[in-house]
């Protein structure tokens, strides 16, 4: 086949061979960066190319299902001004952190030639050519495939995406800046309730989130008559960008905290630590801005932020997504905190108590379900008569299971009422061993109890038939621990359970040696 013109006469570091490529619905994508979602089609571009993001583009062909052909030239430099020969030409900058590139099918085929090619590291620039563009309801067995030729080369700055030969047979596609700007800056400070395809632009935990190695790069941005860069404050919902002015050419670009934060839970990660300069110059050829010292994962999304801040200054286009977000997210807490107090009151038989008792590990919502106020009243208590409340539970559990004259029950019961030590097998391993003893110990009593269970009117059941000694026990195990508190719930509930029917009658005669 007729080879067109390449469009560059500068030698190339490296070019693929033609081959083919599959694409569906007119669409291929061009990515140096997998696994990173984007911006989407049809807010940005023309009839060669879209913007997708940092590291994607989508590229347009006229066949709708099968192939083209295409390869890739990657210049030792900038590329010169396209020669003629082909249909089409259009370019735009990627941020490339893995320093390779990729040209697959809308659905996913490829071919190993277009497949992880080596190109700079950092920012690169994507000349895309394309020729033969016929639909396929016109093509003939007599025409030539569609190809498409991309060059690409570093790059330092962000420039626009542009339109170098425009098809004469395309659409004049609607540009959107004020959406492309809203996705930018919300890429920039995602949050989880944050709508579908506003994600960050490099996720954590993906391979290439830490580009730290890689130089910090510029933002530049023409127009062809003076627009006002006005030292301000840019609201981003729980951040702000602070535009500040340093001298008549120079700003300061810093991230912050919001003064007035609109989520229930503000953000507290920047962006970017470092504040960046953005010059302002003014020349016969017109006005420029250049951003520098940014992130290169950054440069894209700044780009059309700052598309849209020089045409539409006092305008911020994602100020209504973070307040209807934060509308969602108040929503959204207010009623994870009704139903977090529903399941508090039901788990402590009403509001919920003290964070020292919250944080107790053994019986203190149990205690609550059966008698709340006995459990506050518990709390209240100074610890020397925690301790005495707890060993006067434990000897009542002890009496009424028949363990209170068996000997080592009795020792181990004198001894916490001393404040002394428990025997070891108390102390160790939550006093299973003691426990043990008291299940194989044959003098032991076996009597049952009906246990009751649960809260009144909440919720309640009964255990019938269960071992009144293996029920009481636990309430002198519990004089094993070193804390008051918690020794004084624990022995009190099961003493109480202990007790079977007579739960209640225990209940009430613990309040009065409480009081």
């Amino acid at each position: 086949m007729n080879d067109a013109p390449s469009g560059d006469h500068r030698p190339s570091a490296f070019m693929t061979d033609w081959a083919r490529l599959p694409v569906s619905h007119c669409q291929y994508e061009v990515f140096t960066a997998p696994g990173v979602s984007g911006m989407g089609i049809y807010i940005l571009g023309d009839d060669l190319l879209h913007l997708c993001g940092p590291s994607q583009f989508t590229g347009f062909c006229g066949i709708h299902t099968g192939w083209i052909e295409a390869r890739v030239r990657v210049l030792s430099g900038p590329a010169a001004e396209a020669d003629d020969g082909w249909d089409a030409i259009s370019e735009v900058t990627l941020w490339s952190p893995s320093g390779r590139l990729s040209v697959i099918g809308l659905m996913g085929g490829t071919t190993d030639a277009l497949t992880d090619v080596a190109v700079p590291r950092g920012l690169v620039r994507v000349r895309v050519h394309a020729r033969d563009r016929l639909h396929e309801t016109v093509r003939t067995d007599g025409d030539p495939p569609e190809r498409h030729e991309l060059h690409i080369w570093g790059v330092s700055e962000e420039a626009p995406w542009r339109t170098v030969l425009a098809d004469p047979a395309g659409r004049d596609w609607e540009q959107k800046p004020a959406k492309a700007a809203e996705w930018a800056m919300l890429s920039l400070v995602p949050r989880p309730s944050a709508r579908p395809g506003i994600l960050p632009l490099l996720p954590a935990g993906h391979p290439y989130e830490d580009d730290a190695d890689l130089s910090r790069v510029a933002v530049v941005r023409h127009r062809p008559a003076p627009v006002e860069v006005p030292a301000e404050v840019l609201p981003v919902g729980d951040l702000e960008v602070r535009l500040e002015r340093v001298d008549d050419e120079t700003f300061t670009w810093s991230w912050a905290t919001a003064v007035e934060p609109i989520f229930p839970h503000p953000l507290t990660t920047l962006p970017d630590d470092e504040p960046s300069a953005v010059r302002v110059m003014s020349g016969s050829g017109g006005f420029t801005v250049r951003h520098e010292g940014v992130l290169g994962r950054h440069a894209f999304a700044l780009s059309l932020i700052w598309d849209h801040l020089l045409d539409t200054a006092g305008s911020y286009p994602w100020i209504q997504t973070l307040r209807r977000q934060a509308a969602e997210a108040t929503a959204l807490a207010e009623r994870s905190r009704r139903l977090q107090a529903e399941r508090d009151a039901e788990r402590w038989g009403g509001a919920p108590p003290s964070d020292r008792v919250r944080g107790l590990l053994g019986q203190a919502q149990s205690l609550a379900r059966i008698d709340r106020r006995l459990l506050d009243r518990i709390a209240e208590l100074p610890a020397a008569r925690q301790r005495e409340a707890a060993c006067w539970a434990a000897r009542h559990a002890m009496r009424v299971a028949g363990l209170e004259q068996i000997g080592w029950i009795a020792d181990a019961l004198a001894a916490a009422e001393g404040d002394r030590p428990l025997p070891r097998s108390f102390t160790e391993q939550s006093g299973s061993a003691a426990f043990n003893r008291l299940m194989s110990d044959p003098d032991i009593p076996h009597t049952t109890v009906t246990l009751r269970l649960g809260t009144p009117g909440i919720g309640t059941r009964t255990v019938a038939g269960a071992l009144q000694q293996a029920a009481a026990f636990p309430a002198l195990i519990a004089l094993a621990n070193d804390d008051p508190l918690a020794a004084a719930i624990d022995a009190i509930y099961n003493a109480a359970i202990a007790h079977g029917e007579d739960r209640d009658r225990f209940l009430t005669d613990t309040h009065a040696v409480l009081s």
